[in-house]
């Protein structure tokens, strides 16, 4: 399978200090990668990396096969979806679901005197749907729970079938029951056969929806340890990537993770 992304020894420096070190990694057209780390690590960085929102101080990173610094990131970029916290921010709050969906079709937020297809219209509520927003199709983004305005946001991010589909912290401050439903949808989705490479950062292992492929373990700007979820995850390179002797078990495709204290 092609490579759909590759980072060679990529620094990126800001204010004198390296946000992420000499990182060397590539992800390949069939895989779901989670990004794991504490704060500061560096993984959002990597993401906007990845999603050509952001240039490296040095090394290169090329995309879809096309390397950042000589190719127009204008073009580049519709065929990434990225969905993030910070994007949700830029949404108009009195914007109906269905439009902040639809509007993905000509990469702009915000649906002002844009004049769409039925067949916009058609595929933004067959994503809707896949994703069981299809109820709230009518009702204003600023109503909508922590939990529904995350998946508002991936269900934009694919509207275009993306060729590389780029997470930020998906589940980041939503309820148990809010969080294992997204984690249930991102699972069905990574394991369709249709689905694009994809990249999740996380702060837990309990986040990682089944389907998921590979993991990339950063700390201090650094990887720790990068490879299929199943070799790499593990409680030492845990331990290694959380500073703290960490406990790692499985259930049936899930993960969980505690600290052990030291006696």
């Amino acid at each position: 399978m092609p490579q759909v992304l590759e980072f060679a020894d990529v620094v990126v420096r800001r204010n004198a200090k390296d946000i992420v070190e000499h990182l060397t990694w590539s992800v390949a057209g069939d895989e779901r990668w989670v990004v794991l780390g504490p704060n500061g690590a560096g993984k959002t960085t990597v993401l906007q990396l990845a999603a050509a929102l952001l240039y490296p101080t040095s090394g290169t990173v090329s995309i879809l096969g096309e390397r950042l610094g000589r190719t127009d990131v204008f073009d580049l970029r519709p065929r990434i979806g990225f969905a993030s916290t910070a994007l949700s921010r830029r949404i108009p709050p009195d914007e109906s679901v269905l439009d902040v969906v639809l509007t993905a079709a000509y990469s702009v937020l915000g649906r002002w005197r844009e004049q769409y297809e039925a067949i916009d219209e058609r595929r933004a509520l067959r994503v809707l749907a896949e994703w069981k927003l299809d109820h709230l199709a009518d009702r204003s983004f600023g109503t909508l729970s922590d939990g529904e305005q995350k998946r508002v946001q991936i269900a934009r991010a694919v509207m275009t079938d993306p060729e590389l589909l780029m997470l930020d912290e998906p589940t980041a401050s939503l309820d148990l029951g809010s969080r294992e439903e997204l984690v249930s949808l991102l699972g069905g989705y990574a394991q369709a056969p249709s689905t694009p490479a994809m990249i999740m950062v996380t702060h837990h292992v309990e986040e990682i929806p089944i389907g998921f492929t590979h993991v990339l373990l950063m700390r201090e700007a650094q990887a720790v340890a990068a490879g299929p979820l199943a070799d790499t995850l593990t409680a030492a390179n845990l331990s290694a990537t959380f500073g703290v002797d960490v406990e790692l078990d499985e259930h049936e495709g899930r993960f969980a993770a505690r600290a052990v204290r030291s006696r």
